[in-house]
């Protein structure tokens, strides 16, 4: 059984930094494409970094690219994201998700910003950002 939890949100003041993570269980995460999505209040869900794991190849939206980094553990079968330089912006629920379907980079590069590509998802962590 495929499971996701994610963990190390919290509240910073703006230009703090946070390390969230996304530990999986149910299957090893080498070889597929996992993401970080995000949904503030009011807004819809939103792709935020996407790592295909069989070669650590990343992806960004336009919005965190220079502050996040998102990257893998594959000793904890955990991705990270370290957000850098918080705006009240980023304040939102972050979420994980893997998407089992696709083990080469060439399916990630084209979807990992897509929702719908991904089969599983964790219950999110909350970020708050205050000005």
């Amino acid at each position: 059984q495929v499971q996701l939890q994610e963990s190390g949100g919290g509240s910073v003041q703006a230009g703090g930094s946070l390390r969230l993570s996304c530990a999986a269980s149910g299957y090893t995460i080498g070889k597929y494409c996992m993401g970080w999505f995000r949904q503030a209040p009011g807004k819809e869900r939103e792709a935020v970094a996407g790592i295909y794991t069989g070669g650590a190849t990343t992806y960004y939206a336009d919005s965190v690219k220079g502050r996040f980094t998102i990257s893998q553990d594959n000793a904890q079968n955990t991705v990270h994201l370290l957000m850098h330089s918080l705006k009240p912006e980023d304040t939102a629920m972050y979420y994980c998700a893997a998407a089992l379907r696709y083990t080469s980079s060439y399916g990630c590069a084209n979807f990992w910003a897509q929702q719908g590509a991904y089969d599983y998802w964790g219950h999110g962590t909350q970020v708050t950002v205050s000005s």
